[in-house]
């Protein structure tokens, strides 16, 4: 078993009230989870209108699986036109065996 964490930092275009802010991160959010099988939450920035960092896990039976899950989110998330991608870290966790 592989797992890993994404942390993606984004600054929401067009958004100029904390409600049109949660708007497009819970639809992001929700996407993200029903599309590809992650969990997803908002991590930070949530006090902020225009920003949000989503936190991302992810688990797969194998590493090459895993990274691909991982590029695509990322992908997508980067061809929305309502989010702008600030930054990304992935972090893999041990595999214990």
């Amino acid at each position: 078993m592989f797992a890993a964490v994404m942390r993606l930092d984004l600054r929401i275009r067009d958004a100029h009230s904390l409600k049109e802010k949660r708007h497009v991160v819970k639809g992001l959010v929700g996407h993200l989870a029903r599309t590809y099988g992650v969990a997803v939450s908002e991590v930070d920035h949530q006090e902020l209108w225009n920003r949000a960092t989503l936190g991302v896990a992810a688990v797969a039976p194998h590493a090459s699986h895993l990274d691909r899950i991982l590029h695509t989110v990322e992908s997508h998330v980067r061809e929305r036109r309502d989010v702008e991608v600030l930054g990304v870290a992935v972090n893999h966790l041990e595999n214990p065996e």
